[in-house]
């Protein structure tokens, strides 16, 4: 399946065009495209210091984050990729939009920018995808921020596969193809802390102008339960990773990820330190910016 191209690539002579649904003064990053596999994979790259990667989830892209680039740019490198078919990459003729091929997408990407001694930051599906990546290479790998998310199979658990099948199926494929629903209804309903402003919420609209550019957005639900495999390989590899210093951001507001979620990552990190998001939902990064901020620079501060 192929995917309007919402930006065009460039080199360094030749700056990009923004797309008008973003917006400069909140999004104020210069914009880098990199081809992998035929996808124009674009990314965020602002500061100097230690690297820290940036993952989103569904339905949203690196102008999740940009709050946080602005608060700790100044003390890292912020890297914050859009997945193919999100934000402003593009996808290639074809592409499925698995979490597995995400991952696959986002280790070539961090190989051909040479990021080492990298700090990690996930959130839902950055979740699985991004500590695939540390699984894989754990050396690469300095420490771990682990927001509201999972990285295991959810077979059994009713709360997860009602939401995979309802929303994943064909019931949630209409209303997301036709009314871009996980946009329009989950996204506000995952920030309790803030209503997020027209000028905010056309930023994450803009991806899916169309009912064939939101289909991504309805694959990451069914693969709640279709992608087990790849889940399972990943909680299958999280001792490698039982060392690694983890900060756990912990909204507790949130509709999807639970208590019982962020206990498994703190028996699962042995070096974890856990600060709750009181009042915060899902979206994390726009409910909570600026104490996640702080908190990511004391935790630093004392190790």
């Amino acid at each position: 399946m192929s995917r309007r191209r919402t930006c065009r690539l460039s080199t360094d002579e030749s700056p990009v065009e923004y797309p008008t649904w973003v917006p400069q003064h909140l999004f104020p990053f210069k914009l880098h495209f990199i081809d992998i596999d035929g996808c124009a994979v674009h990314y965020v790259d602002e500061g100097t210091g230690p690297v820290l990667l940036l993952l989103h989830g569904n339905p949203t892209w690196s102008f999740l984050y940009r709050d946080i680039i602005k608060g700790l740019k100044h003390r890292f490198r912020c890297i914050a990729p859009d997945y193919p078919g999100f934000g402003l990459s593009s996808a290639s003729p074809g592409y499925d939009f698995r979490p597995a091929t995400h991952a696959r997408i986002l280790s070539e990407f961090s190989k051909r920018l040479k990021l080492e001694d990298i700090s990690l930051m996930v959130q839902d599906w950055g979740g699985p995808i991004g500590l695939s990546l540390a699984i894989a290479e754990p050396n690469r790998f300095h420490r771990i921020i682990i927001g509201n998310t999972f990285a295991w199979p959810v077979q059994g658990d009713r709360h997860f596969e009602w939401f995979s099948e309802f929303v994943g199926g064909s019931v949630g494929r209409f209303a997301i193809r036709h009314f871009n629903a996980f946009v329009n209804i989950l996204i506000p309903a995952g920030t309790p802390r803030r209503k997020l402003s027209t000028e905010i919420m056309n930023a994450y609209r803009g991806p899916f102008p169309n009912q064939d550019a939101r289909e991504p957005t309805h694959i990451f639900p069914r693969e709640i339960i279709q992608s087990s495999e790849f889940l399972n390989q990943v909680s299958n590899g999280l001792g490698r990773l039982s060392e690694h210093p983890a900060l756990i951001l912990w909204g507790d507001k949130d509709f999807a990820f639970r208590e019982k979620e962020r206990k498994r990552f703190e028996s699962l990190f042995r070096k974890s330190k856990t600060h709750i998001l009181r009042g915060a939902g899902h979206y994390i990064q726009e409910d909570a910016a600026d104490e996640i901020v702080g908190q990511i620079k004391q935790w630093w501060d004392e190790k």
